[in-house]
């Protein structure tokens, strides 16, 4: 495995505190410094703001099809090798959290495979293209993981098309806006349960015995995980679940050498929440209550995941990285 060689000002980051670590991972589109020659000053991106027009699709639903469309870092992450000869696999890697990270993983060095519903097929050929642009290794998934037997697979099939296993990132969701619990059905509460745990569950037990030291399990938690929505107790209880999770994994494969952490976004715009997430009538001013004012966009949870894979958090395990504009925190 590659190790990264992070430039003076890494170092330097590595040398202070958590806090400043993170920071300097959330602008990954900055890799030159502005006024470098031959390097124009990067501009700050807007991202767009509530009220957005009311949509809903079915299930899963397809990025593309969003209005506004999500920005996934497609034009803008730039790549410093950080990730060089690094692989990965992604859970719902078409769209959202999943398409950034893929994306970024990509453009820093890493070959990666993605997992998502065949519902989804348009969005990961869009993501395919953007992997195999950077010269990367893609390898398209399709299946449901909330079936033991195909979780069991699909880490099998990736690990073969990669050639090895040192990234994983658990981040494939459900999510169901209810406004009483009268209202959620047990079909649906194990749905929930089966997408957010147990297929982390099977998928990452299915992988540890591929990963050695040096290796990185990142897990998608949730604002909600402790701070719970009223309209998403199912959901909650999930996130909650995958916190805990991550906390007492990283403990057990410390020893080895390997390094759990989650990272827990506030509301982010992507598929999940016009699929059923959030109510109709609230999804126009969806992330206004935010001191932000606006919900995340994908883009901007592409360095976290980035720096939790790299060798540059190598002391970060049993961590939950917190993006919740502005309000909240683990």
């Amino acid at each position: 495995m590659d190790k990264e060689q992070p430039d003076k000002a890494r170092r330097v980051v590595l040398g202070g505190a958590a806090a400043g670590l993170l920071g300097a991972a959330m602008a990954p589109a900055a890799a030159q410094p502005a006024g470098a020659a031959g390097q124009a000053p990067m501009a700050v991106p807007v991202y767009p703001e509530p009220p957005f027009p009311k949509q809903q699709q079915p299930w899963p639903g397809l990025a593309s099809k969003m209005t506004p469309r999500p920005d996934h870092g497609e034009t803008s992450y730039r790549g410093s090798g950080r990730l060089k000869g690094r692989k990965a696999l992604i859970t719902g890697g078409d769209s959202g959290i999943g398409r950034a990270a893929a994306i970024a993983y990509a453009r820093e060095g890493a070959d990666v495979a993605i997992n998502y519903l065949p519902a989804e097929e348009p969005d990961a050929r869009e993501v395919v293209q953007l992997i195999r642009a950077e010269g990367r290794k893609a390898v398209a998934i399709p299946g449901d993981i909330k079936d033991e037997a195909f979780c069991k697979k699909l880490v099998a099939d990736a690990a073969r098309e990669l050639g090895g296993l040192d990234i994983l990132v658990n981040n494939a969701a459900r999510q169901i806006s209810a406004a009483s619990l009268l209202d959620i059905s047990t079909a649906q509460f194990d749905e929930t349960f089966k997408t957010n745990v147990y297929a982390m569950f099977w998928i990452t037990k299915a992988a540890l015995p591929l990963l050695k030291r040096g290796a990185a399990i990142i897990n998608t938690a949730s604002v909600t995980a402790y701070d719970p929505g009223e309209n998403l107790v199912d959901y909650s209880a999930t996130k909650g679940a995958i916190m805990v999770f991550t906390k007492g994994l990283a403990k057990q494969l410390a020893p080895k050498g390997i390094r759990v952490n989650a990272v827990a976004p506030g509301p982010f715009w992507t598929a999940l929440q016009v699929t059923g997430g959030q109510p109709p009538d609230k999804l126009p001013e969806f992330g206004k209550d935010t001191p932000m004012g606006r919900p995340g966009q994908p883009a901007e949870l592409a360095g976290i995941y980035v720096l939790l894979a790299s060798n540059e958090a190598s002391y970060s395990t049993g961590q939950v990285f917190a993006a919740v504009g502005g309000r909240g925190g683990p």
